[in-house]
């Protein structure tokens, strides 16, 4: 499969450049005309064509053919023409008329003509020659200094650099603040409130036609009656915590322990400690033992959840209990709560109704329950609970006695609306190519605590900030879509639902999707999440805010390219629209720490208060996106490097075990033709003054597939790209 990908990959980018080049010698005369200059400076240029082409054909030959009348023919000629001469070359320049205002040093030898041998010319054809040769130079001259001028005008900077520092100057922490505790006041109330409220103040603010889609899905809850763990040799009974069930408990988050769309019901079985849950854990577990219907207990980390519980379902398992190791994570002793639906709304009412009320909504076969790291290393019999340094792992001990237990399950599942917030900013010059930014409203289920409004207060102010500009007078340049989305916790539904709506538009006109998923969850170093074609912009911008970094946390550019999960999955990995997210993360962007992020912790009030009380770190989030997002949106050619992804391969196959010599050749093909076409191809359209509208846009659509060639179709469960 991956040879197949880099094959691709490789033979994509030679095409686009082909296609490229191709098509923009057909696009020479394509103008866009927004400004009166620029009619100008279009006309004058179209002028100098035509007196380019005259001077080549047909005028040149007629000129010539005319003078020949009067002399006389020889044998040789054939004709009358002179056999030295060089053959007229066509009107149409070889490489269009977008590259002939690169410096081509072939192009003046190429339309050459040699000096006539052995052809008397008469007093009058000479005469012409000189008078019309002198009179299209002074033309020449004259025209050139026009348009020459009106470029000088025309790549004069831009008021976009004031724009940019007055919408960075216009977001504050106390502004952040200050819509934290409006959206903290109604954490209590149904969504359908927070999404009316959310609506009103961006239109408030400014923003154009915003819109409140509805979603029906099949959501998972935690049941009537919480789930339990019964050690049968101790008859002792524990909640997902590792409290005991006898005990008064005040605690609000110990129902948010538990794995939506999990199967429901009662198993008593053998616990078989499987560690992560990789292949080769599974061979060794089965190696020694029977696995048929019994509880797996699972270390979450390392690989895809839903892979790994398709790894267990096909060798037999029943039940899976999942803990954070203390190791990986430091909230390895909190309750979490998991979602198995790999995204989107997957059953219809319709569905249910043809099935019976009975009828049960699971996406796996197996009883699957997330559970504290305490009551791990009791079913485990382990020694330890990630203590010493270097930090010991939690395992089962090879002498230990076989521990039975019996696991219920009590979730519960129904239909309901789910709703997202869509609001407009609406681009100048291309208004039909679209930045998207996303956040979340909502929580993990209804009655838990939310934790929504810290991405809300952040868009919510870089739409207060960017309206505030557009009053007076700025637009972007291309549509920015703002967006609020719903049941994100459960599957990103809400995101997956408007994505596949709205696929075949989104597919050809999305330039790119900027996240705020969580921006804030834990003091610390700024770190970037990126599509490889993205990692110069989210470096480039890191490094422009360093020195004005306030607060905790800003050692350096932090860049990682490993996609998390999130509303931006649909969008990365669905439809290849290149995706940038800067955040203040609770666990380090490493291999080893990535699939942690699929568990949801509750959030907790008095961290909150702690976390970043100033809300520095929060305006430092709301600076950094909004300058992303105004370069994706007003930049003339899109800030993608071609050559990060070839990087971005060919350092991955350098790490992989399975690496292979054909593959490092191809993925060094990769890189030396994505090298030619940003310097080669890329450069004209980099140059202000060799800027062409019409190719410039074309150019940004090659860019922006660029990373459809690495779309993996039909991968195993949990991967993705």
């Amino acid at each position: 499969m991956v040879d197949t990908q880099v094959f691709h990959s490789n033979s994509a980018l030679q095409v686009t450049e082909m296609a490229y080049r191709k098509v923009r010698a057909g696009h020479g005369s394509l103008r866009v005309r927004d400004l009166e200059s620029e009619e100008l400076h279009t006309a004058s240029m179209e002028l100098e064509w035509d007196m380019e082409k005259e001077l080549e054909e047909p005028g040149l030959d007629r000129f010539q053919l005319e003078c020949m009348d009067h002399q006389p023919v020889s044998s040789s000629s054939g004709g009358g023409m002179d056999p030295d001469l060089e053959p007229i070359q066509p009107s149409v320049s070889p490489h269009g008329r977008f590259e002939r205002l690169q410096e081509d040093p072939n192009y003046v030898s190429r339309f050459t003509r040699s000096a006539p041998k052995g052809q008397i010319r008469n007093g009058t054809c000479l005469a012409k020659y000189l008078l019309a040769g002198m009179g299209v130079f002074a033309l020449g001259l004259l025209i050139g200094r026009y348009a020459f001028s009106k470029e000088q005008v025309k790549v004069e900077p831009s008021a976009d650099t004031d724009v940019l520092e007055k919408i960075v100057q216009g977001i504050t922490a106390e502004k952040i603040q200050a819509l934290q505790r409006d959206f903290d006041s109604l954490s209590d109330l149904p969504e359908e409130s927070k999404v009316k409220y959310i609506a009103q103040r961006w239109e408030d603010l400014g923003l154009k036609n915003v819109k409140v889609t509805n979603h029906m899905a099949l959501l998972s809850y935690p049941g009537p009656n919480l789930s339990t763990i019964i050690d049968t040799s101790r008859n002792q009974c524990y909640l997902p915590s590792g409290m005991r069930c006898d005990q008064p408990f005040a605690s609000t988050t110990e129902p948010f322990a538990f794995a939506a769309y999990s199967a429901v019901g009662n198993l008593v079985a053998e616990v078989v400690d499987v560690q992560y849950g990789s292949p080769e854990d599974l061979r060794r577990v089965q190696a020694s033992a029977n696995v048929t219907n019994k509880i797996a207990l699972l270390k979450l980390g390392q690989f895809p959840l839903l892979y790994k519980l398709s790894l267990l379902s096909e060798v037999g398992f029943g039940g899976c209990l999942l803990y954070v190791d203390p190791c990986d994570a430091p909230f390895g002793n909190k309750t979490f709560g998991v979602t198995l639906n790999p995204g989107g709304n997957l059953f219809s009412q319709e569905d249910s109704r043809s099935a019976g009320r009975d009828s049960r909504h699971n996406l796996t076969s197996l009883l699957v329950q997330p559970i504290s790291a305490s009551l791990a290393k009791l079913l485990l019999s382990a020694p330890a609970m990630g203590q010493g340094r270097p930090c010991i792992s939690m395992a089962m001990p090879s002498a230990s006695a076989r521990k039975i237990i019996n696991l219920t399950i009590e979730n519960q599942a129904s239909f309901k609306m789910v709703h997202n917030v869509i609001g407009y900013l609406k681009g100048k010059t291309n208004p039909d190519r679209y930045v998207l930014v996303g956040s979340r409203h909502g929580s993990w289920y209804e009655g838990a605590l939310a934790d929504w409004g810290n991405g809300s207060a952040v868009m919510t102010q870089i739409i207060a900030s960017m309206t505030a500009q557009t009053r007076a007078g700025w637009q972007p340049d291309r549509t920015i879509v703002f967006c609020s989305w719903g049941g994100t916790s459960l599957g990103n539904i809400g995101s997956f639902e408007w994505g596949k709506e709205n696929a075949v538009v989104l597919q050809s006109r999305a330039v790119a999707y900027v996240s705020l998923h969580s921006p804030v969850r834990a003091p610390g170093s700024l770190q970037a999440t990126v599509s490889p074609s993205l990692k110069q912009l989210a470096t480039d911008t890191q490094k422009r805010h360093l020195k004005s970094c306030r607060g905790g946390g800003c050692p350096g550019p932090n860049i990682s390219s490993l996609q998390t999960p999130g509303d931006l999955s649909f969008f990365s990995n669905q439809l290849a629209v290149p995706t940038v997210e800067f955040t203040y993360p609770e666990l380090p962007k490493t291999e080893r720490a990535f699939f942690l992020s699929e568990a949801f912790t509750p959030p907790e009030s008095s961290l909150r208060d702690t976390l970043d009380p100033a809300f520095e770190l929060h305006e430092n989030i709301a600076k950094i996106t909004a300058e992303a997002i105004l370069q994706l949106a007003t930049d003339p050619v899109l800030p993608f490097y071609p050559l990060d992804i070839a990087l971005d391969i060919q350092n991955k196959l350098k790490d992989d075990l399975l690496r292979r010599p054909d593959l490092l050749n191809m993925a060094a093909s990769l890189r030396e033709n994505s090298a030619f076409f940003q310097s080669e191809v890329m450069r004209p359209a980099n140059d202000p003054k060799e800027r062409d509208p019409a190719h410039v846009r074309m150019l940004n659509d090659v860019l922006r597939d660029l990373e459809k060639s690495f779309l993996i179709p039909n991968p195993p469960p949990g991967f993705s790209r």
